[in-house]
C-alpha cells in the first residue's frame, strides 16, 4: 500500500520507519527546510537523532504530493494540530481513510480527536485512532510494540489493523473509539502525577497507588463519555498508563519530575522542546469532570500544580487528607 504520514515529529518519523518495512511511505514535513534536511541526512536530528529513515520513505513539504495516490493517511501531529491537518485533507477532496495518532483533548473545546474529525471530514470518510503503549524511540528502533486501532466501524478497524500490522508492530482492532481516546488522553495527566510523586521521593508504594487510582479516574470519565470497561483494562488503558507513568522516555512524566523540583510549567515546556499533551489535557479534563459531576481528585491536583496555585508537596498532602471511602 501507499501510505501518507502527516507530521515529521517523533511519532511521524517513527511510524514511517516502522511501516516502511511493508509499505511505500510518504512523509509530510510542514517546513520545507525540515523536509530538505530529512531528505539529505535521513535523520530527524531534533526528535529522533538515533534513528535513520530508510530510503523507501519519500519526504516532502508539498502536501498534495504526499497524499497523491495514497490509500491511507496517518496524521501524526499533536492534538493541537489535528484540526488543521484534517481541514487540509478535506480541502484536497481525497477519498481516503484517515487514521490519527495523537492522544489528548483539544484545548479550548475539550473535544476528543474523533469529535474533531466528525466536524472536519466528510461523513463518508473512514476514520480511526491508533493508540497504545508506545515510545516513538522504541518503535523507530524496531522494538516489539503492541497498539490498538479503534474505529466506530469495527470491520474497518479490523481490516486496517491487518494492513498496518508490521514486523515488530502488532496491531489489535477495537470498535470502542471513545474509550480508546479517553484512555490515551487522560493517562498523560496521570503520568505527570506519577512524575511529581517520584520527584518528591514518595516511593514505589505511592506510585502504585497513583497509577491505580488514576486508572479509576480515567475509567469514570471514559464510561461517562461512551467507552467500555474492558477498554480501560487493555493496551490503551492500563497498558499505556503503566508505560507513560513509569517510563523514563515519557515526556509527561518528565514534566512531573521537573514540577517536583519547583520549576515553573512554562520553563519546563520550553526546556522540553516537545509537546507534553498532559499539560493541556489536564485543564480540559477537569472542565469536563466538573460539567459531568465526575470526581477526579488526582487530575484536579495536577491542574493546581501546573497553574502554580499549590506546591507539589501541598497537593500531595491535600490528596492524603481526603476522607476514607469505599474503593469501588
Amino acid at each position: 500500500m501507499k501510505l501518507a504520514v502527516l507530521g515529521a515529529g517523533a511519532w511521524g518519523t517513527a511510524i514511517s520507519i516502522s511501516l516502511a518495512t511493508r509499505h511505500a511511505v510518504s512523509l509530510w514535513a510542514r517546513d520545507a527546510a525540515v523536509a530538505e534536511e530529512l531528505t539529505a541526512t535521513r535523520v530527524n536530528l531534533r526528535y529522533l537523532p538515533d534513528a535513520k529513515l530508510p530510503a523507501q520513505v519519500a519526504i516532502s513539504a508539498r502536501f498534495e504530493e504526499v497524499i497523491d495516490g495514497c490509500e491511507i493517511v496517518l496524521v501524526a501531529t499533536p492534538t493541537a494540530g489535528l484540526r488543521a491537518a484534517l481541514r487540509q485533507i478535506a480541502t484536497a477532496r481525497v477519498q481516503v481513510p484517515v487514521v490519527w495518532l495523537c492522544k489528548g483533548f483539544e484545548g479550548g473545546t475539550a473535544q476528543l480527536p474523533h469529535e474533531i474529525a466528525a466536524a472536519e471530514l466528510p461523513d463518508s470518510t473512514p476514520r480511526a485512532a491508533l493508540s497504545g503503549p508506545s515510545f516513538a524511540q522504541e518503535v523507530a528502533r524496531g522494538l516489539p510494540t503492541a497498539l490498538t486501532l479503534a474505529s466506530n466501524d469495527g470491520d474497518f478497524a479490523a481490516r486496517t489493523a491487518r494492513e498496518l500490522h508490521a514486523q515488530s508492530l502488532r496491531i489489535y482492532s477495537s470498535d470502542d473509539l471513545p474509550g480508546v481516546e479517553v484512555a490515551g488522553a487522560v493517562k498523560n495527566v496521570m503520568a505527570i502525577a506519577s512524575g511529581i510523586s517520584d520527584g518528591l521521593g514518595l516511593g514505589a508504594n505511592a506510585r502504585a497507588a497513583l497509577i491505580t487510582r488514576g486508572l479509576a479516574e480515567i475509567t469514570r470519565l471514559g464510561l461517562k463519555l461512551g467507552g467500555r470497561m474492558e477498554t480501560f483494562m487493555g493496551l490503551t488503558g492500563v497498558g499505556d498508563l503503566i508505560l507513560t507513568a513509569t517510563g523514563d522516555l515519557s515526556r509527561n512524566r518528565r514534566v512531573g519530575l521537573k514540577l517536583a523540583q519547583g520549576i515553573k510549567t512554562d520553563a519546563i515546556l520550553h526546556e522540553l522542546g516537545h509537546v507534553a499533551e498532559g499539560v493541556h489535557t489536564a485543564r480540559e479534563v477537569i472542565r469536563l469532570a466538573i460539567a459531568l459531576s465526575i470526581e477526579m481528585p488526582i487530575t484536579y491536583a495536577v491542574c493546581r500544580v501546573l497553574d502554580q496555585s499549590v506546591s507539589p508537596a501541598e497537593a500531595v498532602k491535600e490528596l492524603l487528607r481526603r476522607d476514607p471511602k469505599a474503593e469501588y
